[in-house]
């Protein structure tokens, strides 16, 4: 195990502590069992449900892209991407890693490392911009949510939502207006050199240009097969509100109403907006912390830490052991079938995207 690797279970490792001295702090041990018993284990289940169809919903994407682009693979294989994913974004700060770990398990099932990156960025364009407009339509439409974040919080909401903004219209610009995203990073590139903020101009700028190439592509990817946008961008509104939807699964469990789905599934789009962007492994502290406050409105101060204690339970922390177990079988899956594929080779044929209107094996 590297070095950066142990750093970030290290860092996760402590972030879990403290966030569990945090949220027991103000509440007896014995209060906590006793309000945890309560929570009727049909809507646990319902919440780890909802999980199953947030990694489902990205997986389905894999599928759906992979197989335009001329990899049918079977759903199990993307499922199993899928949580890779999820295991490696969650233990690494600002989940950096998620995406280059489910294109190296995709170059091992023979996709392109090519192809394997147009997936990942295509469905990372969709999360972005369905992220966004989710956690700004609950934004304008829940006020009293709003009015309920206050100021510090509320300020952690703008600048999640300014970071969503910028890399959204990043990416967007990148894909469909490439000679204004060249001038700007350009410029970027050169206001970096003038701070002394980059020393290795001619790197970044090729890293710069391949990343344009690649999202160019995607944009043609895109254009060629414009049927594929509107399931893409439905099966991400299905995944955000599956997961969205878990502290509301908890709420009833706890034999609350009052609430609407609507309600619960729109704060929980906020939180998510605010702690999204922070360097720190799955969010941990900051996610609690922040919906400690935010649900309080719904769950009352008695009620609210061990309800966030099964939310996160059910969204982050059981599906992180369980991704992890999952991301285990996968990689000895790759070691077994390793010495019967043969060496591999690291070049990956260029993108050929399928006309628009063209059949492949996947509408078959």
């Amino acid at each position: 195990m590297d070095r950066k690797r142990i750093l970030s279970f290290a860092l996760l490792a402590a972030l879990m502590g403290g966030t569990l001295f945090f949220l027991l702090r103000q509440q007896p041990i014995s209060t906590l069992v006793q309000v945890l018993r309560s929570v009727r284990p049909g809507y646990v289940a319902l919440g780890l449900g909802l999980m199953f169809c947030f990694v489902g919903c990205e997986a389905l994407c894999s599928k759906l892209i992979l197989g335009r682009l001329g990899h049918v693979l079977p759903y199990r294989k993307c499922l199993g991407y899928s949580f890779v994913g999820f295991y490696v974004s969650s233990i690494t700060p600002s989940s950096t890693g998620g995406q280059p770990a489910q294109i190296y398990c995709m170059s091992r099932d023979g996709v392109p490392a090519a192809h394997g990156s147009l997936n990942m960025m295509v469905i990372a364009v969709c999360y972005q911009t369905v992220t966004f407009l989710y956690a700004a339509a609950s934004f304008f439409l829940l006020p009293q949510v709003r009015a309920g974040l206050g100021g510090r919080l509320g300020l952690l909401l703008f600048y999640g939502g300014g970071v969503m903004v910028v890399l959204t219209a990043g990416m967007l610009s990148m894909m469909f207006l490439p000679n204004a995203a060249r001038r700007l990073t350009g410029g970027l590139v050169r206001l970096g050199v003038g701070l002394g903020l980059v020393r290795h101009e001619d790197r970044v700028r090729a890293g710069l240009e391949r990343q344009m190439t690649a999202y160019r592509q995607g944009a043609d990817c895109l254009r060629a097969n414009l049927s594929l946008v509107p399931p893409l961008l439905a099966l991400t509104f299905l995944q955000l509100t599956a997961l969205y939807a878990v502290p509301y699964a908890v709420y009833l469990g706890f034999g609350l109403s009052g609430a609407t789905l609507f309600q619960m599934v729109g704060t929980q789009a906020l939180v998510s907006l605010a702690v999204g962007s922070l360097p720190l492994p799955g969010a941990v502290g900051a996610a609690e912390g922040v919906a400690l406050h935010a649900f309080t409105l719904f769950f009352g101060v008695g009620l609210v830490a061990p309800a966030v204690m099964v939310a996160r339970g059910i969204s982050f922390y059981s599906f992180l052991l369980l991704s992890g177990l999952i991301t285990l079988g996968v990689h000895l899956r790759h070691r077994r079938q390793a010495p019967a594929m043969g060496p591999k080779t690291s070049a990956a044929p260029p993108v050929r995207l399928p006309k628009a209107g063209q059949r492949t094996a996947l509408d078959s």
